[in-house]
């Protein structure tokens, strides 16, 4: 039993340290600005840089690994504006440009493609483009600014589940000290880094959490060196 533990332990670093992280990290649960830095095999990448995140703040989302978590620590719903705790896959890059050359799943945001976040609609939490019936709320991806010019797509929420929040992403910032209505934003050239720097075959996720939880990132990436 503690060799079959053992074996599994090993197999999970080795998968972990092939990862490709991005990592948010915010003071509290109510702070709007966070920072966020790179990692590749357990080395920093880029120097870190300050995001904007939601305007109230984080709450937990549904990410691949479920974090340990109090009853009084808020819960990520639909419109309240927090964006997500938790560490979720990067599935895709999405932008103005028709082609871009990167190691991602690319996502052209004409103005047909949406992101439905009418959690009655069977289409809840995904990207699409427009359906004959339109869903009874849904965002588009291509606006009349530069918010949606680059983007990645944040897994959270993958099995729709109602009401737990939708159209999660890393996307260009509207100002420096603009919060968002959920997602992580930062100036165009940092996300232009990540963008080009994400590969598919090297597993992207984004892990974002306050300082208070770093200790139990620290313990699920020990090589990182993450430190409080």
């Amino acid at each position: 039993m503690v060799k079959s533990f053992l074996i599994i332990t090993i197999c999970q670093m080795f998968l972990w340290a092939n990862e490709q992280i991005v990592l948010v990290v915010s003071d509290d649960f109510s702070s709007k600005k966070a920072v966020l830095s790179c990692f590749e095999d357990n080395k920093r990448v880029f120097d870190s840089f300050e995001v904007n995140i939601g305007e109230n703040g984080l709450g937990f989302g549904l990410g691949k690994i479920e974090l340990a978590q109090s009853e009084t620590e808020p819960i990520k719903q639909e419109g309240d504006k927090k964006a997500p705790i938790g560490i979720f896959t990067l599935d895709a890059i999405f932008g103005y440009e028709k082609d871009l050359k990167i190691e991602m799943p690319y996502l052209y945001a004409n103005e047909n493609l949406i992101c439905v976040d009418d959690s009655d609609s069977p289409f809840y939490n995904q990207i699409i483009e427009m359906p004959s019936e339109k869903p009874n709320s849904f965002e588009n991806m291509r606006r009349d600014d530069a918010q949606y010019e680059l983007g990645v797509v944040v897994g959270h929420n993958k099995n729709q589940i109602k009401q737990r929040g939708s159209c999660i992403f890393l996307h260009v910032e509207k100002s420096e000290d603009t919060p968002t209505a959920g997602c992580t934003a930062m100036r165009l050239e940092d996300i232009k880094k990540i963008i080009y720097w994400l590969d598919k075959n090297k597993n992207p996720i984004l892990i974002q959490v306050t300082k208070s939880q770093l200790n139990e990132i620290a313990k699920l990436y020990p090589k990182l060196g993450i430190q409080e």
